[in-house]
């Protein structure tokens, strides 16, 4: 039986089924589009242009050329006017200007993967913006996507200077993705890296830039300045299996934190023609991830045929709230970028034994084997995630990724209540210490002391206008805080607060925090009008926000 039909045969058997030709061609612009970190090959380019004739229908195809109006209904960037989140200007289509709140959401959603990283494995690095275009040409980017890259020229720049090398003259460009710049770490300044040493693993936040179609621009979702939370893994053949297991198990993790799905898992397998690396070398990759997918527990289907030139992938597609489409995290084998940049590891002695070299790797040291890349990304596009995350969520975000966790409204001016809502809100963001009363009183002259690098602090907000309450509350509920805060005379005087949880997602979870906390079960007048509206400490308030963040509530 053909190898692709074992393949089908398979999963078939465990419930799964490949792909008809018509789902592929109603969702292959969405599934084709180039991965987070590799150059296309011309035949993938092939295969767009006939989508992009033969896909008519918008829904399943979210970012076309001429792209929706804002719907008030869900529409992410209607949502984010509604709550300042960005913003776009004409002096930069396509790079969209994140104001506080949204610049505080796309930070915790970078500051969540950077705390998984340790368990994972992964070591975060800093790489450059542009690169020599000789640098695009040795990964093939140059030849097969450079119509989505800029170009930019340096002082002094005259024109291209053939085979220019380090100090010449030469033509630079924006780095679209990150694995050549990556390639470069992993070869280092030469230093041969022993089996033993691998797999290595490089995380990388840096922005990069694709020069998509300006009709095409929407929003959050299609733009020319991003970011991804990528990814590339260096191991050897035998590492695939477990690295595709643990990477699949991380994007489970992630996925359920943030309540998405379900997700549809895709296995892209090595095209009829234009890919390279033996049919040996595909054939134990596929196997390694189709074993992978089988051991998720989660549906999966085959997508034949639709595999990168350089390897098969796995993509992940995320539904939005109005039931459009979208790839969101990505696996990808890569065999091509270690021949292109020639890198290589001190082989096992098993490896030397039983593993012969690649007919494309003659002139490879004997002593040494290629490692296979894999490109990874769980969100994929950070602004594009993030998006997602705006409609899901329609605005309410949960407490811990909340830019407005929570308001205090003052009853009146009085001079003391105003000072009793600065310490309400210094101690509730984590900058006064709840033992320390006088902390908001600190003279002018007072020397700062240094924040500790693990202190959680908070955006907390205080509405002190002479407006009248009910004007203050309703502002408050319509800007989505997950707490209203009201102080008066009686909650200065006891130093309380009552803490009103509105737009809170999770009900259930926040009930039993609150109980934990306390110490106590809620009592009816606590849960009057339908809303929790409980009083406690400011201390008792501090250590209900921090375990609702310790909880991701």
């Amino acid at each position: 039986m053909p190898r692709i039909q074992q393949l089908s045969a398979a999963s078939s058997a465990l419930g799964r089924r490949p792909l008809s030709s018509q789902f592929s061609r109603n969702h292959v612009v969405t599934f084709i589009r180039s991965c987070s970190c590799s150059a296309p090959g011309p035949f993938q380019k092939s295969v767009v242009r006939n989508a992009q004739r033969a896909t008519q229908n918008a829904q399943l195809n979210p970012t076309t050329p001429k792209p929706p109006k804002p719907d008030a209904g869900g529409d992410h960037r209607v949502i984010a006017k509604l709550h300042d989140l960005f913003l776009t200007s004409p002096m930069s289509p396509g790079s969209p200007l994140l104001l506080p709140n949204g610049a505080y959401v796309f930070q915790k959603l970078q500051d969540f993967l950077r705390a998984q990283y340790p368990q994972f494995g992964y070591k975060e690095v800093i790489t450059p913006t542009i690169y020599k275009k000789s640098l695009w040409e040795k990964s093939g980017h140059w030849d097969n996507y450079a119509e989505d890259m800029f170009s930019v020229k340096g002082r002094g720049a005259t024109g291209q200077t053939e085979n220019a090398q380090a100090g010449e003259d030469e033509e630079f460009g924006l780095k679209p993705m990150n694995c050549p710049g990556h390639c470069l770490l992993f070869w280092g300044e030469g230093e041969l890296k022993s089996y033993r040493d691998l797999p290595v693993r490089y995380a990388d936040f840096s922005a990069l830039h694709r020069n998509e179609i300006s009709g095409s621009l929407t929003g959050l979702t299609r733009v020319r300045r991003f970011h991804q939370d990528d990814a590339h893994i260096f191991c050897r053949p035998d590492q695939i299996l477990s690295e595709i297991e643990q990477t699949l198990k991380f994007v489970g993790m992630v996925y359920d934190t943030f309540n998405l799905g379900p997700y549809k898992l895709l296995l892209s397998t090595r095209p009829k023609e234009h890919y390279i690396g033996t049919l040996e070398e595909w054939n134990r990759a596929e196997e390694q991830l189709t074993t992978a997918l089988n051991n998720s527990g989660r549906e999966w289907a085959i997508n034949e045929g639709d595999g990168a030139f350089y390897g098969p992938k796995i993509d992940i597609i995320l539904k939005d709230a109005t039931g459009k489409e979208h790839q969101t995290a990505t696996i990808q084998l890569d065999f091509q970028l270690p021949q292109r940049f020639d890198l290589q590891y001190q082989a096992s002695p098993e490896e030397l034994e039983t593993g012969a070299i690649s007919a494309g790797d003659k002139n490879i040291d004997p002593s040494c084997r290629r490692p296979v890349i894999v490109h990874r990304a769980i969100y994929g596009s950070l602004e594009r995630f993030m998006a997602l995350l705006i409609e899901h969520y329609n605005g309410s975000f949960p407490f811990w990724l909340s830019p407005r966790p929570a308001v205090v409204v003052t009853l009146n001016q009085k001079p003391e209540l105003l000072e009793y809502a600065a310490r309400v809100q210094s101690v509730l963001a984590g900058i006064s210490d709840p033992s320390h009363p006088n902390d908001t009183q600190k003279s002018a002259d007072s020397r700062p002391t240094p924040q500790q690098l693990s202190a959680i602090h908070l955006p907390i907000d205080v509405d002190s206008s002479a407006r009248m309450l009910g004007k203050k509350l309703r502002e408050a509920h319509d800007k989505k805080y997950n707490h209203i805060i009201v102080v008066g005379a009686e909650e200065a005087k006891s130093q309380t607060v009552r803490l009103n949880i509105k737009n809170q997602p999770n009900d259930g979870a926040v009930r039993e925090v609150i109980t934990e906390v306390l110490g106590r079960p809620l009592t009816e007048e606590d849960q009057s009008k339908g809303s929790i509206n409980v009083g406690m400490t400011i201390e008792e308030a501090r250590k209900y926000f921090l375990a609702l963040v310790g909880r991701f509530l």
